[in-house]
């Protein structure tokens, strides 16, 4: 089993809170800061459902994080293609 690790920013506050567990949206946005996500980027992706595990194991392996959100993003487009899972490539577009 490997174990991989998330780069943490030297200047990175760690999403610990001292109180009660922080909210979940605060908590995703906090530990894409910490990854080295630009602020309203984690902020946006805090917010998404978007595969915060995915994000940060791309960052880790190297990938820049405005990239990894891209990769990880949703397609333009797709959402009225709902219900063609029955279909082959040829017959959808």
């Amino acid at each position: 089993m490997t174990t991989q690790h998330t780069h943490i920013p030297a200047t990175a506050a760690p999403c610990r809170s001292a109180g009660p567990p922080l909210d979940v949206v605060e908590w995703r946005r906090c530990r894409l800061r910490e990854a080295g996500f630009p602020a309203p980027l984690a902020r946006d992706l805090a917010r998404q459902r978007v595969d915060l595990h995915a994000l940060l194991e791309l960052v880790d392996a190297g990938c820049p994080p405005e990239l990894a959100a891209r990769i990880l993003s949703p397609l333009d487009g797709l959402d009225g293609l709902d219900g063609l899972d029955g279909l082959d490539a040829s017959q959808v577009g």
